[in-house]
């Protein structure tokens, strides 16, 4: 289901017009699947056998809905074409198309990111909602809403032209990148729902730059991810312990990603023109140096981060930057650059009360509101006991304040 699902669905969605259909008719394929298997085999070609069941639901729904005439000659040539793709070696891949068709300007830019997760990638709707921060509830509704507008407007299956293409590859870009980041938080790798989900970002960020190799920001994504993913067997300790990117062992670093993510950000900076995602794999990039000097430039990661502040100014921008400033030049003035960020938007924000808790710690005043609210925040067991840790040394130096 990982490695399938959504080229199934984006199969069947391109020549259905009907992303919930797709969706409804391969989850019923999958359902026969897991009560046939487990009886009569795997078959030699799972994915032929998925979808030519995903297109028999389809015509079965089709029948039930009394669809319009129209749109039931759709659903039979759809079918009709899934079932000849079902007998071949292996068939067209259109997850691109739908991205960009989830990208569309006719849909609230608010389901953009999270329909391209659901539908393109597989995540499910509660999921999508702790990432954004709202009710399943609420998410849910937006997703259908999507859906539906995707249905009755009859948007084309296809990459844009080059007219709209900026206006919706930014948001193509952004959603490829929260399904990296969404896969990222999962440390470990214990949830079950996100594996595979960083290797399937990274391939379609590779499409794209295969696709639009003239767009530097796709490059500069690429070279991000790559950055990222060369430090992930560094990220645990031989316990399974968390370890923060300032202690991680250089020498766990893929060299190959490494060198990749450069080529790819040196194409980016060819075309003279910065993004955020270049900006971001920059910063990467000065992290990435420590394997070769055994330090750290924290000036230049300043300078990197208040450019992308002005470029991007997200939360995980505005604390990465406070974070940098206080490398470069003390802790005071990133606690002056955090106290700067609206409260309101930080109370469930982790990574910020992680950086304050720090930096109070480091000025030698009370962070154990600071730590708590970190913890608390904080989904992983690894990380708890990090941070729990943190807080634990910081409230025995010698003139710590009494808690």
């Amino acid at each position: 289901m990982r490695d399938s699902y959504g080229r199934l669905v984006s199969f069947l969605a391109a020549r259905s017009r009907d992303v919930a259909s797709a969706e409804d008719a391969l989850g019923e394929a999958l359902v026969a699947a897991l009560r046939a298997w487990p009886l009569d085999g795997i078959p030699e070609r799972p994915e032929g056998w998925l979808l030519t069941v995903a297109r028999r639901r389809l015509i079965d729904h089709a029948r039930h809905d009394r669809v319009r005439a129209d749109g039931a000659v759709t659903l039979r040539l759809a079918v009709q074409r899934a079932e000849e793709a079902a007998m071949q070696p292996e068939f067209p891949d259109d997850r691109l198309k739908l991205l960009f068709v989830c990208a569309h300007p006719a849909i609230d830019p608010a389901a953009h990111t999270p329909l391209m997760l659901q539908v393109v990638l597989g995540l499910d709707a509660g999921r999508i909602a702790r990432a954004f921060l709202v009710s399943p509830a609420t998410m849910s509704q937006r997703l259908v809403r999507a859906k539906i507008r995707i249905r009755d407007t009859g948007m084309a299956f296809a990459v844009p032209g080059a007219a709209e293409l900026s206006s919706r590859l930014d948001a193509v870009l952004q959603a490829v990148y929260a399904a990296y980041g969404t896969s990222w938080d999962d440390v470990a790798g214990a949830d079950a729902r996100l594996r595979g989900l960083a290797e399937e970002a990274v391939w379609l960020a590779r499409v794209l730059v295969r696709l639009l190799p003239s767009e530097p920001e796709a490059h500069g994504l690429l070279a991000l991810l790559l950055h990222c993913e060369a430090r992930r067997p560094a990220r645990r300790g031989s316990g399974g312990e968390y370890v923060p990117l300032s202690e991680q062992n250089v020498t766990r670093w893929s060299r190959a990603l490494i060198d990749e993510a450069e080529r790819e950000l040196t194409v980016a900076a060819a075309h003279g023109t910065m993004g955020r995602f270049q900006l971001e794999a920059a910063i990467q990039s000065v992290h990435a140096q420590r394997a070769v000097t055994g330090r750290t430039e924290w000036s230049a990661l300043a300078l990197f981060y208040e450019a992308l502040v002005r470029c991007a100014p997200t939360l995980g921008a505005l604390v990465g930057h406070a974070a940098a400033l206080a490398a470069a030049r003390g802790a005071a003035e990133g606690l002056a650059a955090l106290d700067a960020i609206d409260a309101s938007s930080v109370a469930r924000y982790q990574p910020y009360w992680a950086v304050r808790a720090h930096l109070l710690a480091e000025t030698g005043a009370d962070a154990t509101e600071a730590y708590m609210r970190a913890i608390a925040l904080s989904e992983d067991d690894a990380v708890r006991a990090f941070l729990a840790g943190r807080a634990g040394a910081a409230a025995e130096r010698p003139g710590a304040p009494a808690t």
